[in-house]
């Protein structure tokens, strides 16, 4: 085990995490909402350090990120553990689950991680993906800061649901963010997410005030988020207080954990794709085979830059360093 950061002592042994806006209280052998930082005598540890519970090596569109070195792999790294609980939940058997109980855990350390991320010929770097990774936050920012001294990518795709002053000692190590915008209605959130919008939406706001990269998805599901006109609430405050450049991915809901809705009608993302548009440059449809509306394509001239066929990525024009050789126009794409 390793001491948490992040957290406060109190009386009789309790603990106070500030490390998300759960804000658990532990008395001691009591373990918080996220399932893997418990209060030991007075202390909070986390479960999830030196170890994985997942490891991989992805195309970077997975995670996804269409806007970051395209058609490039990157090394990715996951635990147990969420401090939200999603009734939709896509990876609910690491995810919801208790550290305590996994037993599937590879031990390793941040050292010996970064070495088996550089073997990888086209890696960039390292994702923080699979669970939530603020849940093994210690771990991410031990693994982080040497990626970095490196020269290696970190990047954190996440649900955003983090306290500022941990998000913002994070920054400096991070050099892309996919955060999971799950709906703008913060009933929503409460019911079906157990946890808030406002968090999340100050998480973007730090996020993209910081100048790193940025990619914001958001999973439609039948009759629970898909109305035009929360959805549309939505866009228009993503181009007004993130900017419109900012890539936004809709991704189609299948059912799944404790939610047996109908899949989302193609119909509806295809409506929702056109109404993002009228407000952001660059709109993705995902978990649907839909070349044309996974393809990025200049919002000024309409050149096509980057051809996708599900992970088979072309950049079209030649010479191109994230701007359209046709107008000049920045697209928002490091490569």
């Amino acid at each position: 085990m390793q001491e948490a950061l992040f957290y406060e002592k109190t009386d009789n042994d309790e603990v106070i995490c500030r490390l998300c806006p759960q804000t658990c209280r532990l008395k001691p052998g009591q373990t918080g909402n996220c399932r893997v930082r418990e209060n030991v005598g007075g202390t909070l540890y986390t479960h999830v350090y030196n170890k994985v519970a997942a490891i991989g090596v992805d195309p970077v569109e997975k995670k996804p990120l269409y806007h970051f070195y395209p058609g490039m792999e990157i090394f990715s790294v996951g635990e147990v553990g969420c401090n939200l609980h999603c009734s939709f939940c896509q990876n609910y058997g690491t995810s919801q689950c208790f550290a305590s109980d996994f037993g599937g855990f590879h031990e390793i350390t941040p050292v010996q991680l970064v070495e088996k991320a550089q073997r990888g010929w086209h890696n960039i770097g390292i994702a923080y993906t699979y669970n939530e990774p603020f849940t093994f936050y210690e771990f991410m920012t031990d693994i982080a800061r040497l990626a970095h001294d490196k020269g290696m990518k970190n990047v954190v795709v996440s649900n955003g649901y983090i306290n500022p002053e941990p998000l913002s000692s994070l920054i400096p190590l991070i050099d892309a963010f996919n955060i999971d915008l799950k709906s703008f209605d913060d009933s929503f959130y409460r019911k079906q997410v157990k946890g808030n919008l406002g968090p999340v939406l100050e998480s973007l706001q730090i996020i993209a005030r910081s100048g790193k990269h940025l990619e914001i998805t958001n999973l439609v599901i039948t009759e629970l988020n898909d109305g035009p006109e929360q959805f549309e609430a939505m866009v228009k405050w993503i181009s007004k207080e993130l900017g419109e450049k900012i890539p936004l991915h809709i991704s189609r809901y299948f059912p799944q954990y404790r939610l047996n809705l109908p899949p989302t009608p193609l119909e509806n993302l295809h409506q929702l794709y056109t109404l993002a548009k009228k407000y952001l440059h660059h709109v993705y449809l995902g978990n649907v085979p839909d070349d044309y509306r996974s393809s990025t394509y200049c919002p000024n001239c309409g050149a096509l830059l980057v051809e996708r066929e599900h992970y088979r990525i072309k950049i079209i024009q030649q010479g191109f360093k994230g701007y359209c050789t046709e107008c000049n126009t920045d697209v928002n794409i490091l490569i």
